[in-house]
């Protein structure tokens, strides 16, 4: 006779298990692009084509994880029916995913964009005074990447609220590129193709900003179960400080 006491605690324990590896999985593929985003913004610092080309070829490891998670999880689904907080967790993940694939693929746009520049050996000293501005908006998105998933990896909503906050510095210091690239389109229009390269890089990485920030949300609805895509910080720190 089968001993069903002992089965049933197996299968809980293995679902424990499958649930933890596929949270171990995903901060392995935050890992990844947040060493595409070092990468990308390694390239246009010391304009190495190199390192671009090295940041495109990888990226298909970034969609390759996103795919081998999202199959995990739809097994876990099929295999398991998870409800309430375990449920909240795989759509989390998937949601997640979705999310680090797209900063993948703005690391590799920042990539193209840096090995555009390399090739033309752009020497345009304005523009070249804004290297220092688009490294810093790197490198406060790629910090908000890897204090997001700090964040789910500690199931922590005071943190990923505080995350979510960072999001309106990214906008700030996007904004503050864009109004002086153009102003210099303007007075130098021949180098217009050149400026909109850069241009397109700090547009990537303005966008890499607002996918931690939807991690930043995640979290928040994988620990208190409410959608918080549409509240302000106020709301959200109001949850928070429910947890």
């Amino acid at each position: 006779m089968m001993d069903t006491e002992h089965l049933g605690t197996h299968i809980s324990k293995q679902f424990n298990a499958d649930l933890e590896n596929l949270r171990e999985e995903v901060l392995a593929m935050g890992g990844i692009v947040e060493e595409q985003i070092t990468l990308a913004l390694d390239a246009f610092t010391n304009n190495d084509s190199d390192i671009a080309d090295k940041v495109i070829a990888n990226e298909k490891m970034v969609n390759a994880k996103e795919m081998k998670i999202d199959e995990a999880c739809t097994k876990v689904l099929a295999k398991r029916q998870p409800a309430a907080g375990d449920l909240r967790l795989i759509v989390t993940i998937l949601k997640t995913i979705t999310d680090l694939e797209r900063m993948g693929d703005e690391a590799e746009k920042v990539a193209r964009m840096a090995k555009a520049i390399a090739n033309k050996e752009m020497a345009v000293a304005n523009v070249k005074l804004h290297y220092g501005a688009l490294l810093h908006l790197g490198n406060h998105v790629k910090k908000m990447l890897h204090d997001a998933l700090d964040a789910f990896a500690r199931m922590d909503v005071e943190s990923a609220v505080n995350v979510a906050k960072l999001d309106n510095q990214a906008d700030e210091e996007y904004n503050a590129i864009s109004r002086q690239l153009i102003t210099y389109m303007m007075e130098e229009p021949r180098r217009i193709s050149e400026v909109l390269d850069f241009m397109w890089s700090a547009r990537a990485l303005e966008r890499i900003g607002d996918h931690a920030n939807n991690i930043c949300e995640y979290v928040v609805y994988l620990v208190q179960g409410e959608d918080v895509r549409h509240k302000s910080w106020d709301e959200m720190q109001r949850l928070a400080k429910d947890e």
